[in-house]
């Protein structure tokens, strides 16, 4: 019998690390310059925004931005947000999302709007015992620019 992190099913806990590898990869394909929602314990570029200096109120212009939100309620003005930076400000966003494609935030900001790169498998974040319970997706928002 698979035990699943019950955490997970929730909005308690919102700072699920990405897995590096997983970043890794997506990096050294996009080269990301800010991490738009992290911690100091989760950021994945040395540039980040904290809870305390919300992303959300902050420009992204002239970044390449990797962003992995909280899966709460808050996900609908973080998927917002990365749709308008890189649709009204010229800007590049890269996400892993939860695969919800019944969502509003996903018909609204990612479907037809976005590339969509559907994950195989489950996500281990970083910290969790076992996989996520949910599918994963890599949003980009923007022209990637091919390049550094």
């Amino acid at each position: 019998m698979t035990v699943i992190n019950p955490g997970l099913f929730t909005s308690n806990r919102q700072d699920w690390a990405t897995p590096w590898d997983l970043f890794l990869k997506l990096h050294s394909e996009f080269y990301f310059t800010l991490d738009v929602c992290a911690t100091k314990e989760n950021a994945k570029c040395g540039k980040y925004y904290t809870p305390s200096i919300d992303g959300l109120e902050q420009s992204w212009q002239g970044e390449r931005c990797w962003m992995n939100p909280p899966y709460g309620r808050e996900i609908r003005a973080w998927t917002k947000k990365a749709f308008e930076e890189s649709a009204h400000k010229k800007g590049f966003v890269v996400g892993l999302l939860p695969a919800r494609t019944d969502t509003f935030w996903f018909h609204e900001y990612v479907y037809g709007c976005a590339q969509i790169r559907f994950l195989k498998g489950r996500v281990k974040f970083e910290g969790a015992v076992h996989s996520a319970p949910f599918p994963s997706m890599v949003v980009i928002w923007g022209d990637s620019g091919k390049g550094r």
